[in-house]
């Protein structure tokens, strides 16, 4: 079976935790990357990488002496994330509302930068809300957290953590076009 027919099956099976049903596009993944400074950045964290789309594009502009720490809950994209042979790339199976522990246990006191794929939108709103503290607070002063949705329902929730600190884009080459949140950790 493809991959691509793998992703569909399990995205229709699973979309109250994948929320889509087509892997993002390399533009959706190149403008919300855009927001990142690989030169500098040492700790990226992905949250729901789902079958890797975007996860390949951070592996080939990751810098030598950094790390990409991805989480992802879903059994079939796990194992399809964990066959990305890279030196560089930690796969956890931890839900996201666990970044900070996480990221402390793997020795790390913060990350750079936070991508999120996650569909906040149908997440239970406790779990979101603590997936988006504990991003928050796992994120060093000037780090970045780039979340892309379908909608603009989730502004109001992100400025409660972010501020006004959040600046917005728009990808209309993705299906379904997207949003693209960048929050700054001030």
């Amino acid at each position: 079976m493809s991959k691509r027919i793998s992703f569909f099956k399990e995205a229709v099976k699973n979309y109250k935790t994948s929320g889509t049903l087509v892997p993002s596009s390399r533009f959706l993944a190149n403008k919300m990357l855009s927001n990142i400074n690989f030169s500098e950045s040492r700790v990226i964290v992905e949250l729901g990488p789902g079958n890797g789309a975007i996860t390949k594009n951070i592996l080939e502009k990751l810098h030598p002496e950094a790390v990409l720490i991805c989480f992802e809950i879903n059994d079939v994209f796990y194992e399809e994330i964990k066959e990305i042979e890279h030196p560089q790339l930690v796969v956890l199976k931890e839900s996201a509302e666990n970044i900070t522990n996480e990221i402390e246990k793997l020795g790390f006191q913060n990350a750079d930068a936070i991508v999120s794929s996650l569909p906040l939108t149908i997440i239970p709103k406790h779990i979101s809300s603590k997936i988006l503290t504990n991003s928050h607070s796992s994120l060093r002063k000037n780090g970045v957290f780039i979340q892309y949705q379908y909608s603009l329902s989730y502004l109001k929730k992100l400025k409660k953590v972010f501020g006004e600190n959040i600046t917005l884009n728009f990808e209309t080459l993705n299906f379904p076009p997207a949003f693209i949140y960048k929050c700054l950790k001030k």
